[in-house]
């Protein structure tokens, strides 16, 4: 992974402020001197939090300016022994402001490891976390060392919400893509607000009533959410799910639908039926929330989705309302917009 941090800006000349034509984006280096950064948090204030999958979280103050000081070190505690393990993700508390919580999301332990949802506290020095503050809500056990998920994320509902991959290997040889009995391949919703050592479920999770499902399951059938996001105008939830051999997809769901979506994973890739094998009991295409955009492994060089936001700032208006997003391996950047129309914003060549 580079250890640069970029920051995008619109490459729009005058002449086409008015028009329809696509705007265009250019990179620039925004902060260097980082190690393997795979996730960004705000605080709600102008600092950019940098997680970086070792286990330290520091902190950007402004252009070029990277405090000396971690704002986070847990090193000891994260396994990042794997390429896709370590410090994940971390989320702010709706709240922060007034009672400081956070949350991280690692993987700890030896070997393939435990996911490990901790909530931490702030020091009295703004610009610095107390590591001794962690109290661990969540752990489940991972089979292999990739396709840990990874993402922290509070919903407009306030809802702390968690995506985990389907655990690991190649095409799913556990089977827990459909396995509603675990936590793999699915996407968790719990209630944190109490700020105690455990959580709540939502009253109104789809399974919180049903004997077979863990009652922490809002959606499943995914095979590695590694980044997703909520529109913070509409609510809508935005997915980049990645895929295994073939596709790669964006998937869609509405804010307010607490219905319990099945996303397919794996017995379906993309718009298609596994190609690798779809398990035994697979239902029908239309038991499946499908993509609203996919992307081939072969004609478009795509290998592994990383989801992005919608965009909802005032300074650009030809991308208000559009979910940009990029890829691991091809590099472009994208807009998906109204009609479900897609714009290249960058491409890697």
């Amino acid at each position: 992974m580079k250890k640069i941090l970029l920051s995008l800006s619109l490459s729009l000349p005058l002449f086409l402020a008015a028009q329809l034509n696509t705007p265009k984006i250019a990179l620039h280096n925004w902060a260097t001197g980082l190690t393997r950064p795979v996730w960004l948090a705000s605080a709600g204030d102008d600092r950019l939090f940098v997680v970086q999958q070792g286990g330290i979280v520091k902190i950007i103050a402004d252009s070029m300016q990277v405090l000396p000081t971690p704002f986070l070190n847990i090193t000891s505690e994260v396994n990042s022994n794997g390429n896709e393990q370590g410090l994940l993700s971390i989320a702010f508390d709706p709240g922060y402001a007034d009672n400081g919580f956070f949350y991280a999301y690692y993987i700890n332990g030896p070997g393939s490891g435990t996911s490990r949802i901790s909530r931490f506290h702030v020091s009295t020095d703004p610009n610095v976390a107390d590591p001794t503050s962690e109290t661990v809500l969540y752990t489940w056990p991972q089979p292999y060392t990739n396709h840990n998920g990874g993402c922290l994320q509070f919903g407009p509902d306030g809802y702390l919400y968690c995506g985990f991959g389907d655990g690991g290997s190649e095409g799913d040889p556990d089977g827990n893509g459909q396995n509603m009995a675990n936590v793999l391949s699915c996407m968790i919703r719990i209630d944190i607000s109490e700020h105690n050592s455990t959580y709540v479920i939502p009253p109104d999770n789809p399974w919180v009533a049903t004997t077979d499902t863990l009652p922490e399951i809002w959606a499943s059938g995914l095979r590695n959410p590694w980044r997703y996001s909520f529109d913070r105008l509409t609510g809508d939830l935005w997915i980049g799910d990645v895929g295994q051999s073939a596709w790669e997809e964006v998937d869609f769901w509405p804010a307010g639908d607490n219905s319990g979506p099945n996303f397919g994973w794996s017995c379906r890739e993309g718009l298609v039926a596994n190609p690798g094998g779809s398990p035994p009991g697979c239902g029908p295409a239309s038991s499946y929330v499908s993509p609203v955009a996919v992307f081939n492994h072969t004609s478009e060089a795509w290998c592994a989705i990383i989801g992005g936001y919608v965009y909802r700032g005032a300074s650009f208006p030809h991308l208000y309302g559009k979910y940009i997003f990029t890829d691991y391996c091809a590099g472009d950047f994208l807009t998906f917009g109204e009609n479900y129309a897609l714009d290249t914003l960058l491409t890697s060549t």
